[in-house]
């Protein structure tokens, strides 16, 4: 994928996310649910500004910021946005199709459909963890290929935030059995 496809705005690369193939180390599947955050959005990271936890936000875009949540559960986004800093596109779940031996391993033999169902299960079933924070999505270990999009792509709130809730800035493939819950006020 051409970096510069990350100097967009998050929803608009969150929205064209969808459908994409992503890897790690040979690992992984088929986009089909993100997430947008931007620094003017009150459920963002990076809202309040540059913190140790969220600088990865205010790198150059196509870098990860990987983080934990919870102190349990890591979390892969993609930095995007050339024209403001603290942009960036959670990944929340994946259609898995390559290395679902390994995936099923990594998350103690899960069903298929929950392999990478939610933004941890997805950083465990790809060994995602802090090691690659502020890596480039574009290079190794990392693959993420541009993909003909989904038929129809649903949108609606995003999921596990108070403030922004309203905000409609979560983007699924409609219908997909992999998705972490199902759609709340989703349209086409």
């Amino acid at each position: 994928m051409d970096p510069a496809f990350f100097h967009s705005p998050a929803p608009a690369v969150a929205r064209d996310l969808i459908g994409a193939l992503f890897l790690v180390d040979g690992v992984g599947g088929r986009i089909v649910e993100t997430e947008a955050y931007d620094a003017d959005d009150p459920a963002s990271h990076s809202f309040n500004g540059p913190t140790a936890r969220n600088a990865a936000m205010f790198e150059a875009p196509g870098h990860a910021y990987v983080y934990r949540i919870y102190g349990l559960h890591w979390c892969f986004n993609i930095v995007c946005d050339a024209q403001r800093a603290g942009a960036a596109v959670l990944i929340r779940a994946l259609a898995p199709t390559a290395g679902v031996d390994l995936m099923h391993r990594r998350r103690d033999l899960a069903p298929l459909r929950q392999l990478c169902a939610g933004p941890g299960r997805l950083c465990q079933a790809l060994a995602i963890d802090d090691r690659l924070n502020r890596a480039p999505v574009t290079q190794a270990p990392f693959t993420l290929v541009a993909a003909p999009r989904p038929a129809t792509i649903a949108q609606s709130p995003r999921i596990g935030v108070r403030a922004g809730a309203e905000t409609p800035w979560r983007f699924c493939e409609a219908g997909s059995p992999f998705l972490s819950r199902p759609m709340r006020e989703a349209s086409a």
